[in-house]
């Protein structure tokens, strides 16, 4: 019996979280498992009322289910702030949801902003620390409101919470197992071990250290080597000399002592974007601080067809995790059954995911993958369809 808490929240966020819901009883039936939830009314209008953003007392409740499904935070009459630092970030941080995972994956139908690309360029996970850098909370102000005023944030790493972002992200590449062949050019290489085309050799790269793959090709040119799945740490080594050079150490260090088998990629921020639009088909999974992580998850979003497909999970590997559309609580269109759901679908099948019900998440996918073909678009009031005749077509395509 798994429980879980459900947090609707505001705006849109429980009419999609209705339809999650309805699809998670669907799974459940056809998967044979059991589970319950409890209902939390946080958000923007038990902030209005009461003034409380999250009691002590349900945070302290909250640490005791195997996870949360959450459906939105914010409310038009809730200044910016309160509820995100106040709300979210109060739980990845206390419960310890040190990991941002967002999947981005085109599904079949769902129209894609880059021309000529299809589902197989775009199927590619980002790995953000959540609990660090810039959302810290640490700085302040001095002078304000005066011409001399000063304003400081600080970027804050540790090497503790860089090394389990990075163990994560390096355990999720090896099992994702996305083979693939990776060239490394002659004047990187600071050398290859013997062995034919064919055989396993070891190779070191002379910024990122040792590293091993199956031999395809051996030249004055370099190197082609086959290995199952790359690693992009995405950073700004060439400005953050500080906190990215932390980044920089542990990823090599931990990769090279490690995840020999795991190609290590480098990407900078601005490039990361640039390649995103490009050529989102060269990644497999890709590795990054909070506040760049924020960022870069957007832009993925709009690659894959739109926020209402987009759904992240807020894992602790160890505790309870937390689920949930990316979009927020699109105020404008409560109540009117227009928003899409399957982001907050798919964020239930993530949550099935992480519980190691791995065959309900996956018909959760394959449902949402049957339905999307069916859908006008994933706009909000352009779908073709209403929410909840949405939520109904893939609770029906689990159920069959």
């Amino acid at each position: 019996m798994y429980h879980i808490a459900v947090i609707p929240g505001d705006g849109t966020g429980p009419e999609v979280v209705r339809e999650g819901l309805k699809v998670l009883e669907a799974v459940a039936a056809a998967k044979g498992f059991t589970y319950d939830t409890t209902e939390y009314d946080l958000g923007g209008e038990r902030y209005l009322k009461t003034g409380e953003e999250l009691p002590d007392s349900v945070l302290d409740e909250l640490r005791g289910y195997h996870a949360i499904y959450l459906g939105a935070v914010g409310h038009p009459k809730v200044a910016p702030g309160i509820l995100e630092k106040g709300l979210l970030l109060r739980l990845r941080f206390e419960l310890e949801q040190y990991i941002n995972l967002r999947p981005v994956k085109l599904f079949p139908g769902v129209d894609c902003p880059l021309k000529g690309k299809k589902p197989s360029d775009i199927d590619f996970v980002v790995v953000r620390e959540n609990n660090e850098g810039l959302y810290s909370g640490i700085g302040g102000v001095q002078k304000k409101g005066t011409p001399e005023e000063v304003a400081t944030q600080l970027m804050v790493n540790t090497r503790s919470g860089v090394d389990r972002c990075l163990r994560y992200a390096y355990e999720l590449t090896r099992r994702r197992g996305r083979l693939g062949e990776r060239r490394v050019a002659a004047e990187d290489l600071a050398g290859v071990g013997e062995g034919a085309v064919g055989d396993e050799v070891r190779f070191e790269h002379r910024e990122r250290g040792a590293m091993t793959g199956r031999l395809v090709e051996r030249g004055e040119g370099g190197i082609k080597v086959a290995t199952p799945g790359m690693l992009t740490l995405c950073a700004k080594t060439n400005v953050l000399t500080c906190a990215h050079d932390l980044w920089w150490r542990a990823f090599n260090e931990m990769g090279a002592g490690e995840f020999p088998e795991i190609f290590r990629d480098y990407a900078h921020v601005d490039a990361t974007c640039m390649w995103f639009v490009k050529n989102p088909e060269y990644f497999d999974v890709i590795v990054v601080c909070n506040m760049f992580g924020d960022i870069i998850t957007d832009l993925g979003a709009m690659i894959q067809g739109g926020m209402g497909v987009a759904a992240g999970g807020n894992i602790n590997p160890d505790g309870v995790s937390m689920f949930e559309p990316i979009g927020g609580s699109a105020p404008r269109y409560t109540g009117q059954n227009v928003i899409n759901p399957l982001a907050a679908i798919c964020a239930v099948g993530m949550l099935l995911d992480q519980l190691g019900e791995h065959e309900a998440a996956e018909a959760v996918e394959a449902a949402v993958m049957a339905t999307t073909p069916r859908m006008k678009s994933m706009g909000a009031g352009r779908m073709g369809y209403s929410t909840s005749e949405v939520g109904d077509m893939v609770a029906k395509a689990v159920a069959g």
